[in-house]
């Protein structure tokens, strides 16, 4: 991969595309300048915290920018209200790709490498679709504060040639939401969401079936008050990981959560772990 020099006053610092600086120079480049650079990109942007402040940021600094979100059945259906109410808000141009993930033999079966796969298939259609519309720079919201070293998915959008600027601009995720409240974006206090497939153990099969159930029952949790939760799959039943200070309203609620979910799962259990 080819390595690019910046000017760091009087001194250089050589990375590719994606590689953080750590030590003396932490900080290569602010967004501004990045976008100096880059004036016409398209951004990955899936209505998260960072991929929305990364949308924002392209167009304060007058990038031309287009935004493509990647509707799959690993997406639940409010992430891609969050995302479309984020680009109308800012009067950002947005297009939707369907993709059914699922035909892909490698994502579907859920080895260790299942986010790399789908890396490459989601990212290879917005590279793609962004290409046929002039945009040829793709940005995606990697920040920081995330670790390269356990993120299989990281290595395709590396091999990809997929710009990270928040990351290259040395910003962390703390940093990200302090910067979003400032600029009035709703998504600053939006907890962390991990796609769907996520809640199902590494080499069982993912299933549309059991996307869909997760979405419910996470669904169902949402309107009942509870907040940064995951109910994952667990050998047919569902298992829900709470913070510690909701365990008591779990079990205020237990019938009601436990009537409903057990019309998709064969059990309901508390994983009595904090999450």
């Amino acid at each position: 991969m080819l390595l690019k020099a910046y000017d760091l006053g009087g001194s250089y610092a050589f990375f590719a595309k994606n590689d953080f600086i750590l030590g003396r120079y932490e900080r290569i480049m602010d967004l501004k300048q990045f976008f100096e650079e880059h004036k016409k990109v398209a951004v990955a942007f899936s209505g998260g915290v960072d991929s929305s402040y990364l949308l924002y940021a392209a167009i304060k600094n007058n990038a031309d920018v287009k935004a493509y979100y990647v509707k799959t059945a690993f997406q639940p259906e409010f992430e891609f209200e969050d995302a479309k109410k984020l680009a109308e808000g800012l009067g950002a141009k947005l297009d939707v790709i369907c993709l059914d993930v699922l035909c892909n033999e490698d994502v579907k079966k859920n080895d260790p490498l299942r986010c790399y796969h789908c890396k490459n298939v989601i990212f290879g259609n917005i590279i793609k679709k962004a290409k046929e519309e002039g945009y040829t720079d793709l940005l995606d919201g990697t920040n920081a504060s995330d670790d390269a070293s356990d993120r299989p998915g990281m290595r395709a959008l590396k091999e990809l040639n997929v710009y990270s600027p928040l990351r290259i601009c040395g910003l962390t995720k703390s940093q990200i939401r302090n910067l979003s409240r400032e600029a009035g974006l709703f998504t600053w206090d939006k907890p962390a969401y991990a796609c769907l497939a996520t809640r199902i153990p590494t080499g069982t099969a993912i299933s549309e079936d059991i996307l869909n159930n997760t979405e419910r029952a996470e669904d169902l949790l949402f309107s009942l008050g509870f907040t940064d939760f995951r109910v994952r799959y667990f050998n047919g039943a569902a298992k829900v990981q709470l913070k510690r200070e909701q365990f008591e309203m779990f079990i205020a609620k237990k019938e009601e959560i436990t009537t409903e979910l057990k019309k998709y799962y064969s059990a309901v259990l508390l994983d009595m772990e904090e999450r």
